[in-house]
């Protein structure tokens, strides 16, 4: 953080991802749409975070769609992921209810945007990634094994 703002990200987040019969999915296109409907509902973030903000508010966007397309793929566990997140956000001091509604306007985004059953399956995920952010289960997370 800079003067109380953030610096843009330094990493460079996943611009596509595969997902089941949906094929390659355009996360940078899902997570700018998410991020206009975000800033939308929370417009005081610009005056908070700045452009740097949004640039997060994408690069994060990217990471949580890829963690639930990896998930409906089988290959990563998205609470987890989702749970440091959320643990890290918290620890800078921003409120992760806004994560929760995040990933609803996520999945509603994926719902209208990604056709087919994988659509459907990754939208669902990144539901309940938002019903497990409310429920504060994140805090003390240990995946299966």
């Amino acid at each position: 953080m800079s003067g109380g703002r953030p610096l843009p990200p330094e990493d460079d987040a996943p611009r596509a991802a595969s997902l089941g019969d949906a094929g390659p999915i355009n996360l940078l296109a899902l997570a700018e749409k998410i991020c206009h409907r975000y800033r939308d509902e929370f417009p005081d973030e610009k005056e908070r975070y700045g452009v740097n903000g949004y640039a997060w508010c994408v690069h994060d966007n990217q990471h949580l769609l890829n963690w639930g397309a990896q998930s409906v793929n089988g290959f990563f566990d998205v609470k987890q992921e989702v749970s440091w997140l959320a643990n890290v956000l918290e620890a800078r001091g921003f409120p992760v209810d806004r994560l929760a509604r995040n990933l609803d306007i996520g999945a509603e985004v994926v719902g209208r945007e990604v056709t087919g059953p994988a659509g459907a399956q990754l939208a669902d995920t990144l539901t309940e990634a938002a019903s497990f952010v409310r429920s504060g289960e994140f805090v003390d997370y240990v995946p299966d094994d």
